[in-house]
């Protein structure tokens, strides 16, 4: 090969080389550059995601004397109590209005009627992630209402368990109460949680009373918190001068109706938390009570009240014994009479119209046609005991 020749062939080497070496880098810098919008993009998406689950709803529903109390977060939804049996259809109503097409939790904090009285229309209204419950059996028909409707809906019961935690959209909620067996003291029973968004938290007790408060605290567990809803609708059964300072709220929400029978706000309680320099909010005189939070701060779609007018209590006792009459009540004082008659002459069990055995009272699967027989009669019609309350 001549000298020339040599050197149009290097030259020729020397620009393919160039080509490639060129190509490769817009490649490369194509990938960086294509790699570098992913990662922005992404980055942006979560910036927004991250932003906007921090935000979170909480209203506190003028039910009267009850409670009910609706959360919300970026499209998570979940419910705690749902008013007296009166006030089901008003609440799913309420839901459907803020375009909840379903629940991720219902709590019913304890087998009261002003606080579960509502809950067994709303699990039937709606699809229900978790229904959670204390670990306490009510002979009640509204207890045994919400039962029924779980049934329905092929439901199962989460029982309460302190310390146990559950996310709601970029927020959680942790179970604090019940801590012990509690009787037949159903206020105590109830279900409490402290739920967190961002740096802002709510803490909720349902009616539980000083003793449930004092076995919280005993659980060690985080209760500082910015709102408390006040126990037991303001009463001075509850929210302890203790429990207040574990809490430490700047807000308190007390559920209640006009002009209730039980006192309820208590003076003192209004008091109390005057001098702690806690914000209160009333629905009973100011209506829904509504917390928007943005995991760092908290606004309220009301100022909060100035009033210090206490309930004024027209029962001998601040107890949940002295209920006005209700049907939940007669039912079990006919139920009660009814075996006192009948005393060692025949046993009495229920049965359904359509069912295959018999049952105690308060059984969650009888249903609202549950009728009385005698159990000598039961077992000659062929009916067999239920394998779940054992009569």
């Amino acid at each position: 090969m001549t000298g020339k020749m040599k050197k149009y062939t290097v030259l020729w080497l020397a620009a393919i080389l160039w080509i490639l070496l060129t190509m490769a880098g817009c490649q490369n810098e194509a990938k960086e550059s294509a790699h570098s919008g992913e990662e922005a993009v992404w980055e942006d998406t979560a910036r927004e995601v991250s932003s906007a689950e921090r935000t979170m709803e909480v209203t506190f529903l003028d039910v009267g004397q009850a409670d009910c109390i609706f959360i919300q977060a970026e499209g998570h939804y979940m419910l705690v109590d749902a008013g007296k049996n009166e006030d089901g259809d008003a609440i799913v109503s309420f839901l459907r209005e803020k375009g909840v097409d379903r629940l991720d939790y219902v709590i019913g904090t304890h087998p009261h009627e002003d606080h579960i009285g509502g809950l067994d229309v709303v699990i039937r209204a709606l699809p229900i992630g978790a229904v959670i419950l204390p670990d306490k059996i009510h002979t009640s028909q509204t207890f045994e209402d919400v039962l029924e409707a779980v049934e329905e809906k092929e439901l199962e019961i989460t029982l309460a368990r302190p310390g146990d935690t559950y996310t709601l959209g970029g927020g959680s909620f942790t179970i604090l109460s019940p801590n012990k067996d509690y009787g037949d003291t159903l206020n105590n029973w109830s279900v409490g949680i402290r739920l967190v968004n961002g740096s802002n938290s709510f803490l909720m007790t349902g009616d539980g009373e000083q003793e449930a408060e004092e076995d919280i605290l005993s659980t060690g567990l985080t209760l500082k918190s910015d709102v408390l809803k006040a126990g037991h609708h303001g009463s001075d059964t509850s929210n302890s001068s203790r429990f207040l300072d574990a809490v430490q709220p700047q807000y308190a929400v007390i559920s209640c109706g006009q002009d209730n029978q039980y006192g309820h706000p208590d003076l003192s309680v209004l008091e109390t938390f005057r001098d702690r320099g806690i914000s209160v909010f009333r629905t009973d005189e100011q209506g829904t009570v509504t917390a928007v939070s943005d995991g760092s701060s908290i606004t309220w779609n009301l100022e909060p009240s100035r009033s210090m007018e206490a309930g004024v209590q027209q029962t001998e006792t601040d107890s949940e014994d002295t209920e006005p009459v209700n049907q939940d009540n007669l039912q079990k004082d006919t139920e009660e009479a009814a075996d006192t008659i009948q005393g060692e002459e025949e046993e009495i069990v229920y049965i359904t119209e359509t069912g295959e055995k018999y049952h105690r009272t308060g059984c969650q699967y009888l249903k609202n046609s549950a009728r009385e027989i005698a159990r000598e009669e039961a077992e000659a019609r062929g009916l067999t005991p239920c394998g779940k309350c054992h009569p």
